[in-house]
């Protein structure tokens, strides 16, 4: 798998011609490590999903890349810029699951609120267009539905015309529909040529829309690349099958199998080598049908790299 992480040696040398350079980046709260050591340098252009369980430090890496909070130690640089001037500049724009909206004034109004702070943004007609928020316009923030504030802050985010985007779980109180027209409106911007960080706990958007999924574990990155290799760093593949008469101690003799869960018949096996567990499983179970193999997905990689702090430490 690639490791990006590895070309961070020096906080000046990466920044040079980053998108977002992050050199050996620490950040204590007491005794917990929220950030424990991170260098990350993302391209310009690039669409990087930012992944790990709760607690892992994304939050906290995403604070300090916005200048919101002040790392222990390391080096943070956007465009080459000190976070600050980047946010300032309208380098960046940020979509935060916190950002507060105010309840009397209208989605326009707050839009063109943030747009005032820049010296070149988007018009807010634009902006409003590209969230999908345009029919909105009038309504006051304190009547919109979670949904659709979120929505909104997307509008905020694009307003200021960045180069760089950075979104945390930005999808949360969407439904099926307001996701989908979210990543529409993503993918449109982004085939501008413009950088977009986005962490999310719904895996299946990262493996649809990220170029390369960051997964970060007890503060440190564990894993780095594009989908197919995070999901390659996994060895094993999943045999799914019905299998009439079988217990779970039964199956989970067979051989190559590392893991079983057995329900209404319908049985799941992860295994280590999937041809000799299909060879054994037909063999003491003739009646076995509807087989299906598949390798691992970005949800077995997940859980399997992000599920032991302990030895990353």
């Amino acid at each position: 798998m690639t490791t990006r992480t590895q070309q961070a040696g020096t906080p000046g040398a990466v920044a040079s011609g980053a998108a977002v350079a992050l050199a050996g980046l620490r950040k204590h709260y007491g005794e917990v490590r929220a950030v424990a050591g991170i260098d990350l340098v993302i391209s310009p252009g690039e669409v990087v999903a930012l992944l790990g369980p709760n607690g892992a430090g994304k939050s906290t890496t995403v604070d300090m890349m916005l200048g919101l909070t002040r790392p222990d130690a390391g080096e943070v640089r956007v465009f080459g810029q000190q976070p600050r001037d980047a946010v300032t500049s309208g380098t960046v724009g940020a979509m935060l699951q916190a950002g507060a909206l105010l309840d009397d004034a209208t989605v326009a109004e707050t839009v063109g609120l943030v747009a005032a702070l820049h010296r070149a943004p988007m018009p807010v007609g634009e902006a409003l267009d590209r969230a999908g928020v345009a029919d909105l316009a009038r309504r006051r923030c304190g009547r919109l539905s979670g949904g659709e504030k979120q929505r909104v802050r997307f509008a905020v985010a694009l307003v200021c015309d960045p180069d760089l985007l950075v979104l945390d779980e930005p999808t949360v109180a969407m439904d099926v529909a307001g996701r989908r027209g979210f990543w529409q409106a993503m993918h449109a911007y982004t085939e501008t040529g413009r950088t977009v960080l986005f962490a999310t706990h719904y895996l299946e958007e990262a493996e649809n829309y990220a170029d390369r999924v960051v997964l970060i574990r007890a503060g440190r990155i564990v894993a780095d690349g594009s989908v197919a290799q995070v999901r390659a760093a996994v060895s094993g593949r999943t045999v799914r099958a019905v299998v009439p008469g079988a217990t779970e101690p039964a199956l989970a003799g067979l051989p190559g199998v590392t893991n079983v869960q057995l329900r209404a018949g319908r049985a799941v096996l992860h295994c280590a080598d999937s041809d000799a567990t299909v060879r054994a499983l037909l063999a003491a179970y003739p009646d076995a049908h509807d087989i299906e193999i598949t390798s691992a997905g970005l949800e077995d990689a997940f859980l399997a790299l992000t599920g032991n702090p302990e030895e990353h430490r």
